[in-house]
């Protein structure tokens, strides 16, 4: 047996003893979270690669564009993880469970190692909220025009979704009063 080979055998079976310690009761693949934070890492690291050879980053976010950001990350976060339409990218990954709500669904994730820990991902608006505050932000670095125009769109749906709620909801309370 080679070396290699050895320490790559020990390494899994750390992996593993960590795994079963962490979650000896559930499925819980820690190695595959291990493969989308390695995913995440290398994402910024070329897009930092990418801003360093082409522009400086900018000394701190101007507040506007913090607040486009921080909403356009909410609704594409929720569009993607809980939209009805988007049950198509989730589909390899989840299973549907029930309708829960304005066109959104909830998924229950399914499969084993790195298919159950996509599936956890695409399904948290929270998980992915990182993800896509991310690509908007070395966005705005990058093609600030595009992305302003791209986040402008998705925070124009979030305040149009806000109106419909209220909307409904004051038709709801006239005809109940």
């Amino acid at each position: 047996m080679t070396a290699v080979r050895k320490i790559a055998e020990a390494a899994e079976q750390r992996v593993d003893d960590v795994r079963q310690e962490y979650a000896p009761e559930g499925e819980h693949p820690i190695g595959s979270y291990a493969v989308l934070l390695s995913v995440y890492g290398a994402m910024v690291a070329a897009l930092g690669f990418v801003v360093a050879k082409r522009r400086k980053l900018p000394e701190r976010f101007d507040g506007r564009d913090f607040v486009l950001v921080g909403v356009a990350t909410q609704k594409l976060s929720r569009l993607v993880s809980k939209d009805s339409v988007g049950a198509a990218i989730r589909a390899p990954f989840t299973r549907f469970e029930a309708a829960t709500g304005e066109a959104e669904v909830h998924e229950e994730v399914r499969g084993s190692g790195l298919r159950h820990a996509i599936g956890e991902l695409l399904t948290c608006p929270f998980c992915l909220s990182v993800w896509i505050a991310t690509i908007f932000s070395f966005g705005l670095v990058l093609a600030p025009r595009a992305t302003r125009f791209a986040a402008s769109v998705l925070a124009a749906v979030t305040l149009s979704d806000s109106l419909q709620f209220t909307y409904s909801r004051l038709q709801s309370a006239e005809h109940k009063g």
